[in-house]
């Protein structure tokens, strides 16, 4: 695997036949019609849907490559080296492995992100939101018309300590706005009540968690709610199918708080099915640091996601000083 970093700018260049620009960085290149994308590198081209590849490269941007591997599907995606990412095609399928149709290339993130982004800004035609459920947007096909970079630069909520807390206030989803989702109607709006002793004032916060979530105005989007050292709690709502399947580079905890997921899980490495696991309301899963997932989600749904940022755990679980498992039996 090609470990040098491309620290070249990408290049966009006019297609007159649809109105899109076409985009290539390192030895990748970009196109899209009115219905697909193809994705061209020295040993072939990856085609995929274009409504998939925009709501999988929307959570790529807007997660800052998140950790580990964002795979748009079993076959492309990137993954996070924080400050450098990857590219790949096939790397991580069985089948392009064995033909030798597999490639990556490294790129500085920042190159990169500035890359994606333009595409996605271009490539993003009015009336499509690719952060919200299907049923709650427009279409992303057609020839070039408008754009929507209202969606594309929408910025996740990122607490530095606790929503609510002194400095967090203006993260609250009520302040900016947002109203409660259609399905998430039945959700109690109330704040719960806050007394302190003297002296402790602006100390002690609490929040609705559910009614947090029920404005949430996209889908598969973790939040950062509460930060206590290197552990996050990032809640986010859920509806339709999860637009990348998630490899991991660290244990990942779910917490299932309403509704139901099914979530399809592979091997990392070869993409090779394990399991299939559907958590329902108060089922909590710990998700091992050697394997994708995708979750489906058949009604709008609310999931707790609690990360560990510790810096260098990528390294350890890679090395395989750590095991892949929470706990071992």
């Amino acid at each position: 695997m090609n470990t040098a970093i491309n620290y070249d700018a990408h290049r966009a260049t006019p297609d007159a036949r649809y109105g899109y620009q076409v985009f290539t960085i390192g030895s990748f290149s970009f196109t899209r019609d009115e219905y697909f994308v193809r994705v061209s590198y020295p040993k072939g081209t990856y085609v995929s849907d274009v409504g998939l590849f925009l709501r999988a490269m929307m959570r790529d941007v807007a997660w800052g490559f998140f950790y580990g591997w964002v795979n748009f599907d079993d076959v492309f995606g990137t993954v996070n080296h924080y400050g450098s990412v990857d590219v790949f095609v096939g790397s991580y399928n069985a089948g392009y492995q064995s033909a030798g149709t597999d490639f990556c290339e490294r790129f500085d993130a920042n190159k990169l992100y500035d890359c994606f982004h333009a595409l996605l800004s271009d490539w993003t035609n009015e009336g499509f939101d690719p952060f919200a459920a299907p049923l709650e947007t427009g279409s992303p096909y057609g020839s070039k018309h408008g754009n929507n970079d209202a969606a594309v630069n929408f910025q996740r909520e990122l607490a530095e300590r606790f929503v609510g807390s002194p400095g967090d206030t203006e993260l609250r989803t009520d302040a900016r706005g947002f109203t409660v989702n259609r399905q998430f109607a039945d959700v109690p709006q109330d704040e719960p009540e806050v007394h302190t002793e003297p002296g402790f004032e602006g100390q002690l916060s609490a929040f609705n968690l559910f009614a947090y979530l029920s404005r949430s105005p996209v889908t598969w989007n973790p939040s950062i709610a509460s930060v206590v050292g290197q552990s996050a709690y990032c809640p986010t709502s859920e509806e339709h199918m999860l637009p990348i399947l998630h490899g991991n580079d660290r244990v990942e905890w779910f917490i299932q708080l309403s509704d139901e997921i099914t979530w399809q899980v592979a091997d990392k490495a070869t993409a090779a099915p394990r399991a299939m696991i559907t958590m329902k309301a108060g089922d909590i899963a710990a998700m091992p640091a050697d394997i994708s997932h995708r979750g489906f989600s058949p009604k709008r749904s609310m999931l707790l996601v609690w990360e560990n940022m510790t810096p260098g755990l990528e390294e350890r679980y890679g090395s395989g000083e750590l095991a892949p498992t929470a706990a071992e039996f």
